[in-house]
């Protein structure tokens, strides 16, 4: 009896051993090629360069709700004028949600117009990438993708596997067990992502678990180039979101960046970016993915003095060197405003506050009320953009594009674009982006923003333990 206990004990010993190697192995084996990239330093003018923001918002009227968009007018458009390709890279790109709600048809309408360029112009190539989220993870094909590919244009769902784990003590498990079985097959399980789309298998919930995913939004054309926060998807029609419309050579950084991410699923060659544009200006931009962003993130915020200010509008703030940057920062005398969602909502489930409300909390109290913190004034949609302004004395840095402040989306997990900007602070971007803040802010026109007391929580006590438990067990969905 005694050596069976100990056969056991051993069998159980190497178990432990063999699930730690491989969830240790994928939270730090080494990066494809061509991830995590930090692209070239480009000189553009104000002609260049646009910022866009999409806003929904209570008006001054009672129950008024307002929209002002502006990113998808220009990706259309952008669509309308490409000469020789159009590269497309989209995380939600779907019609899917609760059964019950209306939505405008974002996602069929992006379908469309990309159809009757083909059919205008065959020979031109046109690129859609997106993640698996919009086929629920192997459960039933993508109505969108089904019709474009249908149409004559190329089509890929990112493989993230080779991307680092994110949920180690989970995705350990996952990698050994349950991956071999794949995921298609006749779903039986209600879609808890929205409840219109078809049925789940189980081995796509056990899947969506691994919670990574190739969020990015970029377009990319022979023109221009957009990067920027919202989704080609129906449900997000609402959302409030921000991004950036640019000219020039950085063009060739982005289709660079974009055959990376379809190196990880499949042998395509991107069309090349042929023209090669003299640069001129005082603007400074380059593209960032993945981990560069963090890079670039901390280093800008560590660098800020006395006198400046943070600004920064986000739909997700969680990852600790941010808040510990940020925190430092108020200790230098650094003017720091915030305004961030209340994580109410997230594809149309609801939420309880998480990670939002704890982070405000903490930074509240360990900054001595220094730090200011206002709450996007949301109904149903999200406060979902991801900028951040920092203002010095004469110059103006800017980050924006897909990424949340979150370990997830900030360290290597998932794919992840921004631009980084470096304007002068008399430019019209950098007027442009702190005149966003400045009229949300001081609700100018209308009750953009609420004060923090208007999501003071009683139980913020065990919210921050839940945060902190799930930041350091590193499961989370944020």
């Amino acid at each position: 009896m005694r050596y069976k206990i100990r056969y056991i004990l051993l069998a159980l010993l190497i178990f432990v051993i063999f699930y730690s190697c491989v969830a240790v192995y994928h939270t730090k084996k080494p990066l494809p090629d061509g991830i995590s990239m930090e692209g070239p330093i480009h000189y553009v003018t104000d002609k260049d360069i646009r910022f866009l923001s999409d806003l929904t918002y209570k008006g001054q009227g009672q129950g008024e709700q307002l929209m002002e968009q502006t990113i998808f007018e220009h990706v259309f458009q952008a669509i309308k004028e490409a000469k020789q390709f159009i590269v497309i890279d989209m995380f939600l790109y779907n019609g899917f949600y609760k059964k019950g709600q209306s939505f405008p048809p974002l996602s069929s309408t992006l379908t469309e117009a990309l159809i009757a360029k083909k059919r205008e112009y065959p020979e031109l190539s046109i690129v859609v990438i997106t993640d698996d989220i919009n086929t629920s993870y192997g459960s039933h094909p993508s109505p969108d993708l089904v019709r474009l590919r249908a149409s004559g244009i190329e089509t890929l769902v990112t493989d993230v596997d080779p991307l680092r784990d994110s949920n180690p003590l989970y995705s350990a498990g996952w990698r050994i067990f349950a991956k071999w079985f794949g995921q298609s097959g006749k779903g039986w399980l209600t879609n808890l992502l929205a409840n219109s789309a078809p049925d789940m298998t189980m081995r796509s919930y056990l899947k969506a678990l691994n919670a990574k995913a190739n969020h990015r939004k970029v377009v990319v054309t022979d023109q221009t180039m957009l990067v920027f926060s919202g989704n080609a998807h129906d449900a997000s029609f609402y959302h409030s979101n921000s991004g950036f419309q640019v000219n020039g050579n950085i063009i060739r950084d982005a289709l660079e960046s974009e055959q990376a991410a379809i190196d990880l699923s499949e042998a395509l060659t991107l069309p090349e970016y042929s023209r090669a544009e003299q640069e001129r200006g005082d603007i400074e931009v380059r593209l960032l993915t993945e981990g560069k962003i963090m890079k670039h993130v901390l280093k800008n915020l560590s660098d800020t003095e006395a006198g400046d200010t943070i600004w920064m509008g986000m739909f997700y703030l969680a990852d600790r060197e941010v808040i510990a940057k940020l925190l430092e920062a108020s200790t230098r005398g650094v003017h720091i405003q915030l305004i961030l969602d209340p994580n109410e909502n997230a594809f149309g489930n609801k939420k309880f506050g998480i990670p939002n409300r704890p982070v405000a909390s903490e930074l509240l109290k360990k900054s001595d009320n220094r730090i200011n913190i206002r709450w996007y004034n949301i109904g149903q949609e999200e406060y979902h953009t991801k900028l951040m302004l920092i203002q010095h004395k004469k110059r103006a840095i800017i980050h924006n594009g897909s990424t949340n402040f979150t370990t997830r989306n900030l360290d290597d997990l998932n794919l992840e674009t921004n631009l980084w900007v470096n304007a002068p602070e008399e430019s019209k971007v950098a007027k442009d982006v702190q005149q966003y803040f400045d009229r949300l802010w001081g609700n100018k026109d209308a009750v953009f923003t609420l004060g923090y007391d208007a999501y003071r929580d009683k139980t913020i006590f065990l919210k921050r333990i839940l945060y902190r438990l799930q930041s350091w067990l590193d499961f989370t969905t944020f």
